[in-house]
This record gives structure tokens, sequence and C-alpha cells, in this order.
């Protein structure tokens, strides 16, 4: 019986080496084919993110039309229609006041009493000088009629009689100064009640009872300077006094109207017109003044009170407006990056006019169908390509000053 009876015979010991050693060459060479993969695609991103960083991503916009009208704020000064310092006319007390700030008048009426002992007495003096001049020429006017009767006669002379009918000529031009005196005295007396000019309201009242008051051109010199006493404004409309830029002074003409608003009216508006204008320019700040006239029924708007004056400025809608961050500054001027067809900077020199505060005009140098870079980089060289990156509807297009748009000045 054999020994070898269901047994099998073992496999040479080299052949599993062999076996090992397969897979592992299979495994190297699928790590190098890895990494050669590998290497390729991130060869491959770079050199795109190479080309990317070399040629600039830029959004562009169009000009377009600027806005038909633009609004120009300005300080304005209020003022009354009129407005009337009022001073004694004789020097004395005040006896009474009759009206305070605020009240409203009628023309002649009586705002003060002045007591005036010295125009008093004076004006009793005056009278009584008249009532001497009068008798004077009585007496000489019989005395010339009695010479005149014996004129002709050996009585009289006739150079006594010429000196008789001069006298009285003389004593009746007496008469008149003395009248005179006694009229200029009578309108003294009168001054001595204190009266509105015109209707309108007290906005001054400096004085009070028992304060002494100077004459204004009547013996200042005794006491000093006049005093004002009060101040009467007619305030029915206001005058309105802007001091306007030269450069928008073509606009100063009849017909242009403007609206005021008030700090103490938030969100209100009042309606002015344009009266008048100096037509002539301060050399100091380059400013005309131009008068406005505001109607002012409910009495609302006060003399003294300041207000922001928004005038509308007509513009031509056929110059182009650009954003604000279009522009570059550079040495050469003021300049904007325009692509072309094939996606190539230029860059060209503009001449700017208005400033609307995100766009501006352009004068020369842009047209409607140019695309202009937004915010280029100070490094952007003239000829350099560039990537466009779409905006809204591909274009991003800048877009012009609202209506009314305004610009403060102050």
């Amino acid at each position: 019986m054999s020994t070898n009876i269901n047994r099998e015979a073992p496999l040479p010991a080299r052949v599993r080496p062999r076996a090992w050693m397969l897979v592992a060459a299979l495994a190297v060479a699928g790590v190098v084919a890895l990494g050669v993969i590998q290497r390729h695609r991130n060869l491959t991103e770079l050199t795109q993110v190479a080309n990317e960083d070399a040629t600039p991503a830029v959004q562009v916009v169009s000009p377009s039309p600027g806005p038909a009208t633009r609004t120009l704020t300005l300080p304005g000064n209020i003022r009354a229609w009129y407005s009337a310092p009022i001073y004694a006319q004789v020097s004395g007390y005040v006896r009474r006041w009759n009206r305070d700030y605020g009240a409203t008048v009628k023309a002649g009426e009586v705002l003060a009493t002045i007591d005036a002992p010295a125009v008093d007495e004076q004006y009793q003096s005056a009278q009584a000088d008249l009532d001497v001049a009068r008798a004077r020429y009585n007496l000489a006017q019989l005395t010339a009629q009695r010479w005149l009767a014996l004129a002709g006669t050996q009585a009289v002379s006739q150079q006594d009689v010429d000196v008789k009918v001069a006298d009285a000529a003389a004593q009746k031009a007496q008469v008149r100064a003395a009248e005179h005196e006694v009229a200029r005295y009578r309108v003294l007396e009168g001054f001595k009640n204190i009266v509105a000019p015109f209707d309108g309201v007290v906005t001054v009242r400096s004085t009070d009872v028992g304060n002494y008051v100077n004459a204004a051109g009547v013996d200042v010199g005794s006491r000093g300077s006049a005093d004002e006493l009060f101040t009467v404004a007619n305030i029915h409309e206001m005058r309105v006094f802007v001091s306007v830029p030269q450069d928008y002074a073509a606009i100063l003409k009849p017909g242009l109207t403007a609206t005021l608003s008030l700090p103490q009216f938030p969100g209100r508006e009042f309606k002015a017109s344009f009266e008048t204008t100096a037509n002539a320019f301060d050399p100091q700040t380059r400013t005309v003044i131009a008068e406005l006239l505001v109607p002012n029924p409910d009495r609302l708007i006060w003399p003294g009170a300041y207000a922001s004056v928004h005038l509308n400025v007509p513009l031509d809608r056929s110059t182009l407006v650009v954003p604000e961050q279009a522009l570059l500054f550079r040495a050469e001027g003021m300049q904007v990056a325009v692509v072309d067809a094939g996606d190539k900077v230029h860059l060209r020199n503009v001449k700017l006019g208005l400033n609307f505060g995100k766009t501006v005009q352009v004068l020369e140098g842009v047209s409607a169908s140019d695309r202009i870079v937004m915010s280029p980089s100070a490094g952007l060289l003239d000829g350099q390509a560039v990537h466009i990156e779409p905006g809204e509807n591909g274009v991003a297009v800048a877009s012009a000053a609202p209506r009314g748009h305004a610009e403060v000045m102050r």
C-alpha cells in the first residue's frame, strides 16, 4: 500500500515571489501615472490662472444723455417788503408807548408819545415873536401910509417917504419869517407823536417809558447819537436775496421761479419768483445778488430768516454723462479708459463739465457708443488687453443724473 495516497504535491517555492513582484510593479506604475496626471492638471490650472491674471477683468459702461434740469440750492436771506427804523425828531422823555413787538399797525397810527419841554417853550416863544413882528408891521404900515399922504407937499421929503415905505416892507418880511418859525415848531410839536410810516408789523421796540431820546438830526450833539425807537416792517410779501455764482448768472431773467425751504417748516416749500438782479459781480466772491419775491399772506415767513433757495437750472441733454468712478486722474490730465472691439484699452483725455455727484458731464472725448471701464486701476496701460465681465444685460450703462438732482452750495 502506497504512502502518497490522498496527498497533493506542493507548488514550487519560487512561484509566489514572482506573483508578488508583478503586483508591486503594477501598483508602482499606477502611482506614477496618477502623479503624472495630477501634475498635468495642476499645470493646466496654473497656466489658466496665470493667463487670467495677465488679462485683467473689467466692467464697462456706456455714456448716456444728461438730465434736462438740475436743482441749484443756495442760501438766501429773507427781508421784509418794507422795513423802516423809526427815530425821534424831537429830544425829550418817552411819556408812553402804545404798540409792542408783533403788533399790527396802520399808517399814521401813534406808536409812542414824547414829552419835549424845550420844544414846547420854543414853540411858545416863536408864537410871541410872531405877535411882536405883526405889531411892528402894523405900525410900520400905518406910518408909511401917513407919509405917503404927505408926499408931494413941502412937509416931508421924498427920501423920508421912501424910508417909511421900505421899513413897512421890512416889517412884513419879519412877519413872514416869524410865521415860518412858528410853523417849524408846530411841526416839531407834531413829532412828539411817533407814528407808523405804513401798514405793517412792529418788529423792534427799543424804548420804554421815561427814557430820554435824542432827535435824529436835531441837537444830537448835546446828548449823543439819535436813538431808534421802533422798527415797522411790511411783510405781506417778502424779498429773498441770493448770491448766485457767475457760472449760473445766465438763468437770472424774468420768468425764473424757485422754491424756498425754511428750517422751521420741514417738508414745506414756498414759491418764489425772480424780481431783479444787481447786474454786477462781487469781485471777491464772483457772485451776483439776485432778488426774489415770496408772497406771505399768512405771515408765516419772518424778516431776517434763513432759507434754502432751490433754483431750476436748464441743461443740454445732448451732453453725455459718465459715472464719476470711470475717471482716471493722471499727470496727462483727466482720462477715461475706452475698450475697443478687440477688447483692448485706449486711454483718452476728456474735458469735463458739471458734476452731478454720482455722474459728471463729459464735454469732449467720448461718444455714446464707447465702452468705458468702470473703476479702472492705476496700473491700466494703453493698449492692454482686458476681459470684460458683463453686468446686467451684458453691459452696465451709466445712469443720467435724475431730474431735480440738487447741488448744494454754501
